[in-house]
């Protein structure tokens, strides 16, 4: 298995964090995101990473990624048993980009007002988080590795204090507890 990737992606990470919890032996190919190369294209036709390779089969895209993994190695699970659990889950994926993402991206973008939007989003998190331990319910899942790579480079990367935000805070330091995230806490630089 061949994992197509590039260290200062966030969509990499969320391939690379389910590959270390489920312990799966795979081949890294570093990409250049600034250097493109032709071949890339070859595995998908956007150019992005991450791409999994496994023999003739390739994949893009992390969620889907994410999920074939889930799939393919069952052990440990990522996902809740309970089929409600397991579809509020993959709804917090699917909606990543309203909840988290669309606003970091203004935010490095420099948009007005995003920093103030990207507050909101995380005061959003933090208060699903007082309810419940992790994004994905009640254990550490497929819903954290969503969000996790984002929350760490917008508090590493781009300054954003998670003080205000004490569930959100904690969440992070209950996932960092795990090595497969602390391991991409130090990958990403974010520390």
């Amino acid at each position: 298995m061949i994992l197509y990737d590039a260290d200062r992606c966030p969509y990499c990470a969320r391939a690379r964090l389910v590959l270390a919890e489920k312990a799966v032996p795979h081949e890294t190919v570093v990409v250049d995101l600034d250097d493109r190369p032709a071949w890339i294209y070859e595995k998908n036709a956007t150019g992005r990473v991450p791409v999994l390779e496994e023999d003739a089969f390739v994949l893009p895209e992390s969620d889907v990624i994410c999920e074939y993994l889930e799939e393919r190695y069952p052990e440990p699970p990522l996902l809740p048993a309970d089929p409600a659990e397991r579809a509020l889950a993959r709804l917090a994926i699917f909606r990543f980009d309203d909840r988290l993402g669309d606003d970091y991206y203004a935010l490095r973008r420099g948009q007005d007002g995003a920093a103030e939007r990207l507050d909101a989003r995380l005061a959003d998190l933090d208060a699903e988080l007082e309810a419940r331990p992790y994004l994905t319910g009640r254990a550490f899942g497929l819903a954290d590795v969503a969000y996790l790579p984002w929350v760490l480079r917008a508090r590493g990367r781009l300054g954003i204090s998670l003080e205000p935000f004490p569930a959100l805070e904690a969440w992070v330091e209950r996932c960092l507890e795990r090595p497969s995230v602390a391991a991409e806490f130090e990958l990403a630089g974010a520390r």
